[in-house]
């Protein structure tokens, strides 16, 4: 995994169903600095070579990061190699299927607060511009639309007339709670990514059981 290619948390979750991956992680979570190989072996009474196995795939999953360092100070010749040392990426994991972007839409809805109390707009006008502009900003004109939808969880399915479904809603216990707020945020959350787009499609929103609320038209529909 690249530094740029965020973890999957389904795929981290699954890696720490191991007990010795989660001992390792648990003492990393707890450590107020980076940790080798030999003190996590020592901490957790695992062989060496077993730690340096669990930790090499908590790392390509995407659930550690690694600096390289001496500890004792030293450097120049005789210093010794570096050695490796283990942080965690993130300080919270969670998964959830179908997918939940639970982390995205509350920051939005903070960014909207803190906007409204600003400029002294209202909040709802805030709340539509601030998702709008996050949409913008996550989306990306290199990459297919239906992939930039899948990698946020909305689980897009191609219709008959070109546009798409979105099958799930990333949103959905507040879009349940808050249905207007949420699906008015969540509708011009969508119309940012695809205005990043190069597609040009129409987005809207359109209700439907057991689907996320906005709809996306087929390129150039007006409607």
């Amino acid at each position: 995994m690249s530094d740029s290619d965020p973890a999957d948390p389904a795929t981290v979750v699954a890696a720490l169903a191991d007990p010795s991956r989660r001992a390792l992680y648990i003492q990393l979570r707890n450590s107020d600095r980076p940790l080798g190989r030999d003190e996590l072996a020592e901490r957790t009474g695992i062989p060496r070579a077993t730690v340096a196995f669990h930790l090499d795939r908590l790392e390509a999953v995407g659930a550690l990061t690694t600096e390289f360092a001496r500890r004792s100070g030293r450097s120049g010749p005789g210093a010794g190699r570096p050695a490796k040392f283990y942080s965690l990426a993130d300080d919270e994991v969670t998964a959830s299927i179908p997918p939940r972007r639970y982390d995205l839409v509350g920051d939005i809805l903070a960014t909207a607060a803190e906007e409204s109390d600003r400029t002294g707009s209202p909040v709802r006008e805030c709340l539509v511009a601030v998702a709008q502009n996050r949409g913008h900003e996550i989306g990306d004109a290199n990459a297919p639309l239906v992939d930039t939808l899948a990698g946020i969880g909305y689980e897009p399915t191609a219709e008959q007339d070109g546009g798409f479904r979105l099958t799930n809603c990333p949103f959905h216990r507040l879009a349940s709670r808050h249905t207007d707020l949420i699906c008015s945020a969540n509708t011009a959350f969508v119309r940012g990514l695809t205005d990043r787009s190069t597609e040009e499609r129409q987005v809207w929103l359109e209700p439907s059981d057991g689907h996320c609320c906005v709809r996306i038209g087929p390129r150039d529909q007006a409607v």
